[in-house]
């Protein structure tokens, strides 16, 4: 079966930075959608960063654009994320999502960045930013 295993979450001032890990196992070394979500209290989910393994094309919620970075150690079968210039509305669980990539020829992951297409979670991690 698939599991993923968050890491690296923890307390920071604003400013600071993080690097987020998930481990993944259960899944073929094959073409994945491997994304980022985030959720704050009282607030509905959100997509942060997500990473097709089959192309290495990546996307980013606006207000992480330039701020975070995903990427992922195929070897080790970890994904990352490089969060830097935290802010504290960047407060939130972090949760590391795996999905089945659409479409043909190489495929790609779904634009709506919608935790309906993902079918694997993990844990959460907490990230807090004062």
């Amino acid at each position: 079966h698939v599991q993923l295993v968050e890491s690296g979450g923890g307390s920071v001032q604003a400013g600071g930075s993080l690097r987020l890990s998930c481990t993944v196992s259960g899944l073929t070394n094959g073409r994945y959608c491997m994304a980022w979500f985030r959720q704050a209290p009282g607030k509905e989910r959100e997509g942060v960063a997500r990473i097709y393994t089959g192309s290495g094309n990546t996307y980013y919620a606006d207000s992480m654009k330039g701020r975070f970075t995903i990427s992922k150690d195929y070897a080790k079968n970890t994904v990352y994320l490089q969060m830097n210039s935290l802010k504290p509305e960047d407060t939130a669980m972090y949760y590391c999502a795996a999905g089945p990539p659409v479409g043909g020829g190489d495929g790609h992951c779904t634009s709506r960045f919608a935790g309906d297409d993902y079918p694997y979670w993990g844990q959460g991690t907490q990230v807090t930013v004062s």
